[in-house]
This record gives structure tokens, C-alpha cells and sequence, in this order.
């Protein structure tokens, strides 16, 4: 009996903690808890609810996303009523990029309250993003889309929604110089090899070269990231006659 007790007392107190900690996060009292308990239960503790489904974010990763790009584009038809259909893709796109949902994640600090079996610090960035739209399905099924709409102009729309700001960011440098290149039909390629030297990490390396002619070099611990890497070198290199033409 008396290690019942201590069991239960202990799972209260954890409740009582996540509860807390996830009221000041959405800035009102969550009604349904077990939405949020999903929200922040990773498929490493391969659990499955009373039906035999998984119970983890994945899925309501997938309801927030949809949840997120709905209130975005809402509000920047309004507010942008001169952009076409391109234009607004462009900026929704830049709002909800995988980076600035990853830093949003990683400024509420979403991580202290998932439950998993892999240690927090061997998790990917990506994580920070994938919890942030899942709270924010696990908000839409609590309380409906004017509580998702609230959350998102609090945490993204309102201290981070400048129009003129975002104009300017830049998504994808590598996107952008293919845009380019292809536009100024320049012929482009991105030489990638493996090139981990004496780190412990595996690392690849990349020249990036534009008409035959070698423009930078990247070397990150990923194909992509040493892609972004030499594209943003090349960006700055060539950044007078890039805007010119775009």
C-alpha cells in the first residue's frame, strides 16, 4: 500500500507540474490534459491508447501544421492586400519554416516536457518545431480553432510577424541562387564529397561552382547544411548582381 501511495503521489506531482508549466506556455487553463500528454510524448515509449493507436505528436504534428499555415495565410491576406498568390506563398513559407519553428520551440523550452526514452540532448533540432505544431493540434482539439488562432498571434504573429522584415529573410540560399542561375541561365553544380579528416563526425564538403568557375566552399555534418553553407558564401559574393536580376 505504501508504495502505491508513493506512486500515486509521485504521478500527481508530475501532473501538477506539467500543468502549471503548460499554462503559462498557451496563457490559459488547458480543459482536456491527455491532448497535451500526446502533444509531448515521443514514439520512443511506444505507447498505444485504450483503441491500439500509437500515442505520440506525430499526428497532431501533422492537425498543427495545417492549424498554423491556415491562421498565417489568414492574416497575411489581410494585411497584404496588394500580394498575389506567389507573394503570399513566399512569406507564409518564411513564417513557418523549419527554422524559425525550431527556434519558437526552442525559446518555450517544449523539450523539458517530453516524455521519451532517448536523452533530450541527442535529439535534432527539428524536434523544437515538431512539438511547437504539435501543442498546437493538441490546442485546436481542446478548445477550437479562435484558442489556435489566439496561441499563434501571441507566440508568432504578434512579436514576430513584421512584414518588411520578412520580405528581406532569406529561407533557402541555395534555393534562391538556383533561382538565378536559372533565370540568367548560368549552369551550376554542387561538387559534394566526404570529408571527415580527423573529426569524430562524419562531415562532407562542397564546392559549388557557376559557368565552370569555382565561387565557394562549404563543410558541414551534412550533405544539405554544406549545400545552405557554399550557397550563402556564393550568395554574398555575388549579392550585388543577384538582386539586380531578382
Amino acid at each position: 500500500m505504501k508504495n502505491i501511495r508513493n506512486i500515486l503521489k509521485s504521478r500527481f506531482k508530475r501532473n501538477g507540474i506539467f500543468f502549471v508549466t503548460l499554462t503559462k506556455i498557451l496563457g490559459f487553463k488547458p480543459k482536456t490534459i491527455k491532448y497535451y500528454r500526446k502533444a509531448f510524448t515521443h514514439r520512443s515509449m511506444n505507447i498505444r491508447d485504450s483503441k491500439g493507436n500509437p500515442f505520440n505528436y506525430e499526428r497532431l504534428e501533422f492537425l498543427g501544421d495545417a492549424m498554423l499555415s491556415s491562421v498565417i495565410a489568414s492574416h497575411l491576406y489581410i494585411e497584404v492586400p496588394s500580394g498575389d498568390e506567389g507573394y503570399l506563398t513566399k512569406m507564409r513559407s518564411k513564417v513557418v519554416s523549419r527554422k524559425h519553428l525550431n527556434e519558437l520551440g526552442k525559446d518555450l523550452k517544449l523539450i523539458e516536457l517530453v516524455q521519451s526514452k532517448i536523452p533530450a540532448g541527442q535529439f535534432g533540432d527539428n524536434i523544437y518545431g515538431n512539438l511547437f505544431e504539435a501543442l498546437i493540434g493538441a490546442i485546436f482539439l481542446d478548445r477550437g480553432y479562435k484558442y489556435c488562432e489566439k496561441f499563434i498571434f501571441k507566440r508568432i504573429i504578434t512579436p514576430h510577424l513584421d512584414i518588411e522584415t520578412l520580405e528581406g529573410r532569406v529561407i533557402s540560399y541555395k534555393s534562391l541562387l538556383i533561382e538565378w542561375c536559372q533565370k540568367e541561365k548560368k549552369k551550376f553544380n554542387f561538387n559534394v564529397y566526404e570529408d571527415s579528416g580527423n573529426d569524430d563526425v562524419r562531415h562532407f564538403s562542397v564546392k559549388l561552382s557557376i559557368d565552370n568557375k569555382l565561387i565557394s566552399k562549404g563543410r558541414a555534418t551534412s550533405k544539405k547544411k554544406a549545400e545552405e553553407k557554399a550557397s550563402k558564401r556564393a550568395f554574398f559574393a555575388l549579392q550585388n548582381k543577384i538582386s539586380k536580376s531578382l
